[in-house]
């Protein structure tokens, strides 16, 4: 049997409200969908060749630079946090970005609809907190990354949902601990488990890496 490619993608956990009483936005698939249908989740999707290409205004923190090079290709870093930026901007039509002067000549096809709007990608603020690689048995395998990301990043007003692709159906801010009543992926539910941990100021070492091998399923630190 030919072994499945696992594409390399990216995920943005949106939260917005108090710490004591957080909201995060999450969507649901379609029930066509080829992968996960009906399932509630983060919006994300695989890396694009033109996420690559893409400049950031500002600049991103070194942290978060330096833990996705952990047991990973280095040069996929940068454009790793911008696919997350443009899945944001596809699937919810939220900006995570600043205005700049610079003028960009050569702009990626999926990226037009994003610099359309005057801005270009910024991502000094994000934070890498989980990655997880889909299990052996699905109809589409990812490497993904989860980034954490406060709505106060966000320009523009966080409940216009106007411009997203049609993707993701039943967008809304859910408060965090209800997250879990959801019908929710396996890897969903461990994110969600891990973000709250996060908040309530637990302090674990290294990025939470979930994969499966030789049959077995894996959970580390990286």
């Amino acid at each position: 049997m030919e072994k499945m490619e696992i594409r390399n993608a990216a995920t943005v956990i949106l939260l917005r409200g108090s710490k004591k009483n957080p909201h995060v936005l999450m969507g649901q698939r379609g029930q066509n969908a080829s992968f996960m249908p009906n399932k509630f989740v983060f919006p994300g999707g695989a890396l694009d060749q033109g996420d690559s290409e893409i400049n950031f205004n500002g600049d991103i923190p070194l942290k978060c630079l330096n833990q996705l090079r952990v047991k990973a290709d280095p040069a996929l870093a940068k454009p790793l946090i911008a696919a997350g930026i443009r899945e944001l901007w596809e699937e919810t039509g939220l900006i995570l970005g600043s205005k700049s002067e610079n003028k960009i000549n050569l702009i990626p096809e999926n990226w037009k609809g994003f610099f359309a709007s005057g801005y270009q990608p910024n991502a000094d603020n994000i934070e890498f907190v989980f990655r997880a690689i889909t299990p052996p048995g699905r109809s589409r395998r990812f490497d993904a990354r989860f980034f954490l990301l406060s709505s106060h990043n966000i320009k523009g007003d966080v409940d216009d949902f106007s411009k997203a692709s049609g993707e993701l159906s039943h967008l809304q801010w859910i408060e965090l601990n209800s997250a879990h009543n959801l019908d929710l992926p396996f890897v969903t539910e461990i994110v969600l488990s891990e973000v709250i941990s996060k908040l309530k100021g637990s302090r674990n070492d290294g990025i939470p890496f979930y994969y499966h091998e030789s049959g077995t399923s894996h959970f580390q630190r990286l």
